[in-house]
């Protein structure tokens, strides 16, 4: 069972928990998330390209998922060293037994990770285009979006890259597979997802969702 809430100042926070050994298909999002097992281990899991086949053991795996941007500065390295990775926490913050102490004693772990995230970002905020970036990507040029923000392309790119784990354009094709997804998800038609979301056909949008996912978006959003 998965099960997400909200929590201020984060995407949210999320609880998975299953009885027996599962196969989860992860795919981008353009977020970033801390994660801990009732098993002990305590990872981030970083900005994807492509999905993720994960291996969820018996047990409950909580989480908190920062949305596009953030991540990066609460970890203390660019977004693109951790593009497509699952690394432990304890090689961003330095050792993590006490955080974990914490996790195995608290009745809401999740609101620990979040506290600790959150202190991170409080020291060390989010660049500050990143915002700007993420809501104006699905609709502007890369050169129009530098342009407003008075920045180079180049220099936009760059800090893209920190931020997000990506440039612009790879940016706005994450973005959009994922509004994509949450509509198909709710049950709208597929042909009006596209239109909605921007792709020029539901073809274009049935293969921007196989490179993306590795499956066909029926099968994507199967319960």
């Amino acid at each position: 069972m998965y099960v997400e809430r909200p929590f201020a100042g984060l995407a949210c926070a999320w609880q998975r928990t299953t009885t027996r050994p599962v196969t989860g298909r992860v795919v981008p999002d353009g977020c970033t998330d801390v994660m801990w097992s009732t098993s002990g281990r305590l990872f981030v899991a970083g900005p994807d390209t492509r999905a993720h086949l994960s291996e969820g053991e018996p047990g409950t795996l909580h989480g908190i998922r920062f949305g596009p941007g953030a991540g990066p500065a609460a970890f203390g390295v660019p977004g693109h060293v951790l593009r497509d990775q699952r690394v432990p926490l304890a090689e961003l913050w330095g050792p993590t037994a006490r955080l974990e102490d914490e996790l195995a004693g608290a009745d809401d772990p999740c609101a620990v990770l979040a506290d600790a995230a959150l202190r991170r970002l409080r020291e060390s905020p989010p660049d500050p285009v990143a915002d700007a970036v993420a809501a104006a990507v699905p609709t502007s040029s890369v050169a129009g979006l530098a342009e407003d923000l008075g920045l180079s392309v180049r220099q936009l790119h760059r800090r893209s890259l920190a931020a997000f784990g990506y440039g612009p354009k790879v940016l706005h094709r994450v973005l959009r597979f994922d509004r994509a997804v949450g509509l198909a998800r709710r049950g709208v038609p597929f042909a009006e997802v596209a239109h909605r979301t921007g792709y020029a056909d539901q073809a274009h949008l049935s293969r921007e969702v196989r490179e993306l996912a590795g499956v066909p978006l029926g099968q994507l959003i199967r319960p």
